[in-house]
């Protein structure tokens, strides 16, 4: 892009890695991985890869680097996230790294809703979760089910990430695929149950501002203001 749109290069340079770097007290870790999450989301495949280049500049392990891809799943599905896996497969193969990793879940098909519903618990609260599950039609409990085994139970018990990462990880891919404002919100305050604030989430949209364009971050930043208002 230096070569050969220099003007761009360097609007867009000066903002993402000078301007909005200034914001909020994130790691470096911290921000590598929301902006690793969020290129997924957006099935971004050259940002992903440099992302994946500052991942392991960094020390973000093979595992971590993996999790992303599988979290992701849950919240953009598998159409947006097969092709950067296996982007994250060449180049951790062409670095020497045997696959498959090592292994991660800590369910089986007998427990996998049971503790994911009491994972949901914990982040949610319970008598949200028992409100979601009672006041399902019964043609549609199902999902809330799904919601428990697979989405929780299946990716989120997995110990690679903390609830408090995870957590982060999802508001970044939601407020870049637009259009999940009523999620956005709800992952708002799950965010604040596990104990990332909002100064927390606003730096976290401010990294990712460069990459999400105007509309969607302002409509996060709407979502955060209606959720935890200003005092």
């Amino acid at each position: 892009m230096a070569a050969t749109d220099p003007e761009l290069a360097k609007i867009f340079g000066n903002f993402a890695f000078g301007e909005t770097q200034q914001y909020g007290t994130l790691d470096v870790r911290t921000r590598i991985l929301v902006t690793m999450a969020s290129a997924v989301a957006l099935n971004a495949q050259a940002e992903y890869c440099r992302m994946l280049e500052a991942a392991l500049a960094n020390g973000i392990t093979p595992v971590e680097i993996k999790e992303v891809l599988y979290h992701t799943v849950a919240y953009a599905g598998m159409s947006r996230v097969e092709d950067l896996l296996n982007v994250a497969n060449e180049v951790l193969a062409a670095k020497g790294i045997q696959l498959p990793l090592q292994p991660q879940s800590v369910v089986t098909p007998a427990d996998r809703v049971e503790k994911g519903r009491a994972l949901q618990n914990d982040i949610f609260t319970k008598a949200n979760i028992d409100h979601m599950y009672n006041s399902a039609p019964a043609n549609q409990l199902h999902f809330q089910v799904y919601l428990s085994g697979n989405c929780f139970g299946d990716y989120q018990t997995r110990p690679v990430f903390d609830a408090r990462m995870r957590e982060l990880l999802t508001f970044s891919i939601l407020i870049s695929m637009g259009g999940c404002e009523p999620q956005v919100k709800g992952h708002i305050q799950s965010n604040v149950n596990v104990g990332n604030d909002k100064a927390t989430l606003l730096a976290v949209v401010t990294q990712l501002f460069p990459y999400l364009g105007y509309p969607r971050t302002l409509n996060a930043v709407a979502c955060l203001n209606e959720v935890i208002p200003e005092k």
